[in-house]
């Protein structure tokens, strides 16, 4: 296409995005730098629309754009919004206090304060800690014949769970597991305790197999854990109150919502945009995605993005997500949550 079309196709984007109504070609005529007649617009429309970017939801309406004209236009013709200062001291105070967050806190904050900005509903995924080994296990008796197992691994991973037993287990029976766990899983990769191994371990647990194999399956059990993506979503009452959705297949994404983290699992760096209409395994027809990764170190950790409908202010929501999964990846790192840009420094220090 030649840079007029392209213009007007970005106008059009622009136009709709900001007012949800079909644009027809005298609003597009007013637009500076498109500098052609009414008609000349028209006929580039209509071009266009031959070619997949526009389509005409009525016979007499103006065009809207069609998946593939938001994906040109978001790949080659968006401009990225900066954020201001004052934009940022709001993300910031949205987050909390800088010397209050955690690595939980900042995650839960960064999902919340997405769904409210954007009015969509927000995504968070822990991605599973494939390559990860046992760190420590430890196991607490919580009361009568009830046992906690805490699973430690390389990645900072921490899982539980309770277990409730036939017998009490005495100071002798407590060491011999920790002992008989060092030796057998510390080390061990996630992926690497398959039901398999995990039978062959209570076996060669002899005389103690009896009162210690319900231990063992927990422990089985919290590894299969691990290797699922957990998918954290906020502010889903946007969803369901969007007229461009099926409410039926807003609730099979809510009950689905694990499934959905395994796609975000995907291999990809920077900001990804998804459209449904590209992907079979989408839930949500007429959605749109846009994800970053975030970081612990030099490893990926999980995902943060948003979930709502193709018409999105792409250019203003994108340095939102960038911002937040930067301030995550910071905190994970365990480095010094940045000060907001653009802040003038003391001439002092």
């Amino acid at each position: 296409m030649d840079e007029r079309k392209l213009k007007i196709l970005a106008a059009v984007v622009d136009e709709y995005i900001l007012t949800g109504e079909p644009v027809g070609s005298k609003a597009i005529s007013k637009v500076p730098g498109i500098n052609v007649s009414a008609a000349t617009i028209r006929n580039d429309m209509s071009v266009l629309e031959q070619l997949g970017y526009l389509e005409q939801p009525h016979t007499s309406a103006g065009r809207i754009p069609t998946f593939s004209g938001y994906r040109l236009y978001i790949d080659q013709l968006m401009t990225v919004e900066e954020l201001s200062e004052s934009e940022r001291q709001r993300l910031d105070a949205m987050l909390g206090e800088e010397e209050n967050l955690t690595e939980e806190s900042i995650i839960q904050s960064a999902g919340k304060a997405l769904a409210e900005l954007t009015q969509c509903a927000s995504v968070v995924a822990n991605s599973a800690p494939k390559f990860s080994v046992i760190t420590k296990v430890d196991v607490v008796p919580t009361g009568k014949r009830l046992y906690l197992i805490l699973l430690i691994t390389s990645n900072g991973s921490i899982k539980n769970k309770a277990c409730r037993l036939e017998f009490d287990l005495d100071e002798e029976q407590l060491a011999f597991f920790s002992h008989y766990i060092q030796e057998n899983l510390q080390g061990v990769s996630i992926e690497e305790l398959s039901e398999e191994r995990m039978e062959k371990l209570i076996t060669a647990l002899g005389a103690y197999m009896i009162t210690l194999a319900p231990l063992v399956k927990g422990l089985c059990e919290l590894s299969q854990d691990l290797l699922h993506n957990e998918l954290t979503i906020s502010g889903t009452n946007n969803l369901i109150s969007c007229s461009d959705f099926d409410k039926n297949e807003i609730v099979k994404f809510i009950e689905h919502k694990n499934d959905f983290a395994e796609f975000l699992d995907s291999s990809f760096s920077g900001i990804q945009v998804m459209f449904s209409e590209e992907k079979d395994d989408f839930i949500i027809g007429n959605s749109s995605m846009i994800v970053s990764k975030y970081r612990k170190g030099d490893k990926e950790a999980g995902s943060l993005g948003i979930v709502g409908p193709m018409r999105l202010n792409y250019a203003k929501i994108i340095p939102y997500i960038e911002y937040f999964t930067q301030k995550i990846t910071d905190v994970l790192t365990g480095d010094e949550v940045p000060e907001s840009a653009g802040k003038e420094p003391d001439n002092n220090e």
